[in-house]
């Protein structure tokens, strides 16, 4: 049936993605939400920074990303590493995308530094490649954080993780040291 994911899009048993980059694409998906009471997150969200009280007031989590592109498209006019932090700041749960194989997912710690580099805090650069994506898929009981009884795979740095000079030392799956 063409129509089954819509159906439990409405009956709020699948989240919607809206992928838009322009403020009056994500404004426009707002409304969608509002009239129809979905379960959102606005992916992409380049012109979030122009729209900030908005989603703010709007509650809606953002995956902010590709943001390590050229600006080939007319919706990545106002493309921006400050758009994560500016964002987070004002309390929106911000997580930073790359959009992989967009932008590859490997590249991913270098945005959240570009971010950082361009005013995101480091609390809430880690957050957005940790936590927040997780509430955003809806895991974050399980992973995301460290807490006891959670999953969690942990990774030791030489450097900040975020840092172009980083690099992991020690990785540790389900409590045992695997190889690099």
């Amino acid at each position: 049936m063409q129509t089954e994911n819509i159906v439990k899009a409405l009956s709020k048993k699948i989240p919607v993605r809206a992928h838009a980059h322009r403020a009056d694409d994500i404004l426009t998906a707002l409304r969608l939400r509002d009239e129809f009471d979905l379960d959102m997150v606005i992916e992409h969200c380049t012109d979030g920074h122009l729209i900030v009280e908005e989603l703010k007031e709007a509650k809606v989590p953002v995956a902010i990303g590709p943001s390590l592109s050229n600006r080939a498209k007319v919706e990545m006019e106002n493309v921006t590493f400050r758009t994560p932090g500016i964002l987070a700041a004002a309390g929106i749960e911000t997580a930073i995308i790359t959009d992989h194989p967009c932008t590859p997912i490997q590249y991913l710690p270098l945005c959240a530094g570009i971010a950082m580099r361009e005013g995101m805090t480091e609390y809430d650069a880690l957050r957005a490649l940790t936590i927040v994506p997780a509430k955003i898929l809806k895991v974050d009981k399980r992973v995301g954080s460290l807490k006891v009884g959670k999953d969690a795979d942990i990774v030791v740095w030489n450097n900040h993780p975020l840092e172009i000079m980083g690099k992991p030392e020690m990785v540790f799956v389900n409590g045992k040291q695997i190889a690099l």
